[in-house]
Parts: structure tokens; C-alpha cells; sequence
């Protein structure tokens, strides 16, 4: 912010200014004034996504559930969304910088960023507004954070992909040893690698594939959370139905980052734009959570029931009353402290039921 090529921030949020002896102007770093009424259910879509979608993430979960207890956890919870408000000022502050810079009169060689070059702004600012030594650390720690990120990503990925799903494939048949889990995991860590590898290639912005990644987090994983917490009697057969329902339905929609057209066109749909007006993403995750509720609580009912025989259930799911459920949750031989004790055991209850359920 001190560099003789940055304006006052303060100066530029909300108007442009004119560079000195050029006719390029620079500033106006806010952002759009008002929401066009055509673009309010894009908007609506995006609100929702930042709100809820983020809760889903394995990250946050492998931190809560590993907490001691539920007080615990939710300690951690609130803080954390402290955390991300006070993580997001530096962006917005590199941002600002950016914007408010006469490039002339850096190293950078052309007169302003070129809106393509925008996913790049980061190294751009710490390379070019920055004392070499701060842009040698500040580059060196943005590179060490991808790898870090990266790595514990494909891992996390091959772990659940092994315990989440080949276990369970091979539960049906015969117990997979250790060592049989141990190598499909090491297997799919390099395909995995191979994927993001062909990915990282193909696709030129990171950004657009982390919206891509919330975005198909809070249509297809957040309605599956939401049941498995709260709706009693959801089971697989509902999962499996809703996630494949939910992709269809998704992609149906369009996917401008790997230029897949839209085949569905839902309400509102812009036919010179190509685009969708309607909030279809809230549209779908709604559907996926009613599919998920009526689709377990029919199978619930027909293998409960026995109207269909036990060896049709094909994943083998323990399907118990929430009454019997709720009794066991209220029992806590070892609770000490009324209801903390109580609340302990409904969250390793609910752990329990993430790990056999997701």
C-alpha cells in the first residue's frame, strides 16, 4: 500500500480516477452498486452456497470430529467462522492494491492487468509491489500452502474412496484385509494424481474449480449431511438415488468450466445468454433432500415391514425405529454432568452415524 504506484484505496473503492498522463483509469475495487432483477436468483444461489455450502467440507469434519466432545466442537465451529471473516481482509486488501495500481510504473510491462490475467494477482502484487525479500517469502509460503493442500487432498480422497467405498463393496462379499486396503489406497492415490494432474492442465482457473467444488458440495453432499443428522430412518438407498439424481440434474444445468451446454432449461432461462436466471442449485439441493427423505423412508418401511426379504438388501443396512434410537441416546451410564453428558453421547452417536452411513 505504500508503493509511489498504489492510489489510496480509500479513494478508489467507488470511482474511477484517471491515471496520471494516460487515459487509463484505475479504482472502483467494491464491486457491483445494485443486483439486476434477472440476475437475483444467480445471486440468491450464490448466497445460499457460501452459507451452507462450506459446512459439508471433509476438512471441517475430520477437525470437529476429532474434537474431545461436542462442547468442544462447537467451540472450535464458531471460531473458526471468525477465522474466515479475519482470513478474507487480505484478499480483499491484495485485491484493492491491485486495483488501485498504475502498473506504468512497474516492472510489470503492460498498463493494466488484463481481466485474464486476474487469477494471477496474487504472485502479480507480490512480485511486482513488494521488496524482493517479502516477494521471495510470500511467493515460497503461496507455494509451500498448494502443495500442502494438495497432498493432504489426494490423501484424504484415497482414504475415504477406500473406506467409503471399496470397503463396503467387499463387505458383501468377504472382510478385505489390511494390506488389501492399504494397496487400493496407494492405487487410487495415483490415479487421483493423474486426474488433478490432467485437470491442472485442461482447466486455467483455480478458482472456478473451487466454486465448482462448494458448488456441487451444496447441491449433492449438504441434503445427505442434513438427513443423516436429522432424519432418522435415512439409509443408502436414499443417498445412492439422491446423489445420482443430483448429478443429472447438475450438470443438466450447464458447466461453463468444462464447456458442458445446458440440456435442462429451468425457469427464467437467458436463450441470448445461454445461461440460467432461475436458482436451480437451491432448486436441486431441495430435490436431493426430498428424494433422500421419501426414498429411505419407503425402503425403511418394506424391509422393516419384511413385504420385501431380507436378502434384497443389497447394503445390508441395520434399520432401527427412531424411537429406539432416541432411547438409546438419552442412556449415559457415565455422565457426570447432566446434559453435557447427554449431549456427548448424541455426538459420537451422530459420529458413528457419519462413518457408517457417508
Amino acid at each position: 500500500m505504500s508503493h509511489d504506484a498504489v492510489t489510496n484505496i480509500a479513494d478508489t473503492a467507488y470511482s474511477l480516477l484517471p491515471l496520471p498522463g494516460s487515459n487509463i483509469t484505475t479504482g472502483k475495487w467494491v464491486g457491483i452498486d445494485n443486483v439486476d432483477a434477472n440476475s437475483s436468483g444467480i445471486f440468491l444461489d450464490g448466497f445460499l452456497l457460501l452459507c451452507v455450502g462450506g459446512i459439508p467440507w471433509q476438512a471441517y469434519f475430520q477437525r470437529v470430529l476429532s474434537a474431545k466432545s461436542a462442547v468442544v466442537a462447537q467451540k472450535l465451529s464458531f471460531v473458526a467462522a471468525l477465522g474466515c471473516i479475519f482470513s478474507a481482509v487480505p484478499a480483499v486488501l491484495i485485491g484493492a492494491i491491485a486495483a488501485s495500481t498504475d502498473w506504468n510504473q512497474t516492472d510489470f510491462g503492460q498498463a493494466s492487468v488484463s481481466e485474464d490475467r486476474y487469477k494471477d494477482i496474487l504472485p502479480i502484487v507480490l512480485q511486482y509491489l513488494c521488496p524482493p525479500a517479502v516477494s521471495f517469502i510470500g511467493l515460497g509460503a503461496v507455494s509451500a500452502a498448494v502443495m500442502s493442500s494438495t497432498d493432504s487432498s489426494i490423501l484424504a480422497a484415497s482414504s475415504m474412496f477406500t473406506q467409503n467405498v471399496y470397503r463396503v463393496w467387499r463387505n458383501l462379499c468377504s472382510k478385505p484385509s489390511d494390506v488389501e486396503l492399504i494397496w487400493v489406497m496407494r492405487l487410487f492415490i495415483i490415479v487421483i494424481g493423474v486426474v488433478a494432474t490432467v485437470m491442472a492442465i485442461q482447466v486455467t482457473s483455480t478458482y472456478q474449480l473451487w466454486f465448482l467444488s462448494s458448488d456441487l458440495v451444496y447441491v449433492i453432499l449438504f441434503p445427505q449431511l442434513l438427513c443423516v443428522i436429522y432424519i432418522p430412518f435415512s439409509n443408502s438407498y436414499g443417498s445412492l438415488t439422491a446423489y445420482v439424481l443430483g448429478w443429472i440434474l447438475r450438470m443438466g444445468g450447464g458447466e461453463a468450466t468444462f464447456d458442458i451446454e445446458p440440456y435442462i432449461k429451468y425457469p427464467w432461462f437467458d436463450e441470448d445468454g445461454n445461461a440460467q436466471r432461475f436458482p436451480y442449485k437451491t432448486f436441486i439441493m431441495i430435490i436431493n433432500t426430498l428424494t433422500i427423505i421419501t426414498v429411505s423412508g419407503i425402503t425403511s418401511y418394506l424391509f422393516n415391514k419384511e413385504i420385501i426379504p431380507s436378502k434384497y438388501d443389497v447394503f445390508k443396512m441395520q434399520i432401527c425405529a427412531p424411537s429406539q434410537q432416541d432411547d438409546e441416546t438419552d442412556q449415559d451410564p457415565d455422565s457426570k454432568d447432566g446434559d453435557h453428558g447427554q449431549q456427548n453421547v448424541a455426538y459420537l452417536n451422530s459420529r458413528d452415524q457419519l462413518d457408517t452411513k457417508l
